[in-house]
């Protein structure tokens, strides 16, 4: 894996790439040397940087799943599908992924997300609407949301 490391508004944030494309994201910065000069690292950083300047286009780098079981890649598949600035609960997904009473196991799945923002599981709140269950931290769930919800109040009434 080849690495770069950004600054976010909430903290480090380190992006891997392999020979396919985007193979994680972590919080708290890289986990192994950085790396210069790939063009999708580079992309990737750039997306992102993009998303924290609250562009809300959507992610287009190429992305590299590695391992999860059938049932938490197609969490992952629900979870690229939510809309950017939109929420849907545990149960949704559960429900979305043919498994109607597996919220706890969407839980699981969104906390062995490789790909969080890009891949963005931050969108997936508890039944009565509260941020839970965020690997990243609840505050960097907070940030990202309200990030998001900002953006998309600014375009609804023509503010940006």
């Amino acid at each position: 894996m080849r690495w770069a490391e950004m600054q976010a508004p909430i903290d480090a944030v380190g992006i891997a790439v392999d020979d396919t494309g985007v193979c994680a994201v972590r919080f708290g910065g890289a986990a192994g040397p950085l790396a210069a000069g790939d063009p999708v690292l580079e992309r990737a950083v750039e997306e992102l940087t993009r998303y924290f300047a609250g562009e809300s286009a959507p992610f287009t780098v190429p992305l590299s799943v590695r391992g999860g079981s059938q049932f938490e890649r197609s969490v992952w598949r629900a979870l690229w599908a939510i809309p950017y600035a939109e929420m849907r609960t545990y149960g949704q997904i559960a429900a979305a992924v043919g498994e109607p009473d597996g919220a706890r196991a969407v839980g699981v799945a969104c906390n062995r997300n490789p790909l969080p923002i890009i891949v963005p599981c931050h969108r997936v709140v508890g039944a009565d609407g509260k941020m839970v269950g965020f690997g990243g931290g609840i505050w960097r769930k907070k940030v990202l949301l309200e990030l998001e919800a900002k953006v998309r109040i600014e375009r609804e009434f023509g503010l940006l």
